[in-house]
């Protein structure tokens, strides 16, 4: 296999997961290819214990690589770029993509495994998402059938997936545990610089570092900026804080956008609003764009226990 392939794989025990990764990495030392491996704790260790050539792979934390979507992307396009650039005709790469079953939030997620097939086209990659079914809950599996064009098989198969189509994927809007309380904001069709005095004055007693206020402002903004230009108005903006943390949300009654990398990674189109969704998908800690019967809404999150005073 030459050339991109984005492929999945469904485990439903640790030996299965082991059958098809250890071939899979194997496959690509003896083709004298770059094979990465940014997996979860758990799976690296299986695999450390598992391969022949343990030396020859090249290890990329799991918890550093897939921190936020867009890093991620900007990583990888990184590595690939410098990878073929010195060469590499193929690149094997395989991943713990982050899940609720990691305590994670799926829906960014959800995004990047949809905007791959658009941000890495480019390189010759052949990159492998074991999902383990003990863990993964059943939504996200059907989300990742939908966002991979191939499926591999314990029994050593590359199989074309049916279920595979491309398009926009946006998450399931989960709200914030936060957003069970009255907002400390509420405006309606707000401009930005009127939502940047409200963040600023809602956020003064908190006890968030100041990077992450500087976040939550841009991103207020931002986001209603975005809403106001590109959206239906009416444009809802609110925002919930603790002592460490805010939530903020901006709902309007259009589609969202119609590029699965919006927000993701920089593109032609994105000198403008989507340069800064992406910015804000790199700062904060938490980013969703969802739609249901309420509107399309973004969802953002900073700041946690570990924010000084």
């Amino acid at each position: 296999m030459t050339g991109f392939f984005h492929e999945t794989a469904f485990c439903g025990s640790d030996d299965e997961f082991l059958a098809i990764a250890v071939p899979f990495v194997e496959g690509g030392l003896r083709a004298g290819q770059p094979t990465l491996i940014a997996c979860a704790e758990k799976n690296t260790a299986l695999l450390r214990g598992a391969l022949s050539d343990d030396d020859a792979v090249t290890y990329l934390p799991g918890a550093d690589q897939y921190a936020r979507p867009a890093d991620a992307i900007a990583s990888y396009r990184d590595i690939f770029g410098g990878l073929a650039k010195a060469g590499a005709t193929q690149i094997r790469t395989i991943g713990d993509v982050p899940h609720p079953g990691y305590g994670v939030p799926w829906d960014w997620w959800g995004r990047y495994e949809n905007a791959a097939n658009q941000a890495y086209a480019e390189f010759p990659l052949w990159g492998l998402c074991p999902y383990d079914t003990r863990i993964t809950p059943p939504e996200v599996l059907a989300d990742v059938a939908r966002t991979h064009e191939y499926i591999a098989t314990a029994a050593g198969e590359h199989l074309p997936n049916p279920d595979f189509g491309n398009g926009l994927l946006l998450g399931r809007p989960v709200p914030d545990v936060l957003e069970q309380g009255a907002p400390r904001v509420s405006l309606v069709n707000p401009t930005p610089a009127a939502v940047r005095e409200a963040v600023h004055a809602a956020i003064a007693g908190t006890r968030l570092a100041e990077d992450s206020a500087h976040d939550v402002v841009y991103a207020a903004s931002e986001i209603v900026t975005n809403g106001l230009s590109h959206g239906v108005a009416p444009v809802r903006f609110r925002l919930w804080a603790d002592d460490s943390r805010v939530v903020v949300t901006v709902t309007d009654q259009g589609r969202g956008p119609a590029d699965p990398l919006a927000g993701l990674m920089p593109t032609a189109a994105t000198r403008s609003a989507g340069l800064g969704l992406w910015i804000l998908h790199r700062t904060c800690d938490y980013v969703s764009m969802a739609r249901d019967e309420d509107g399309f809404t973004v969802r953002v999150s900073v700041g946690g226990s570990d924010q000084a005073a």
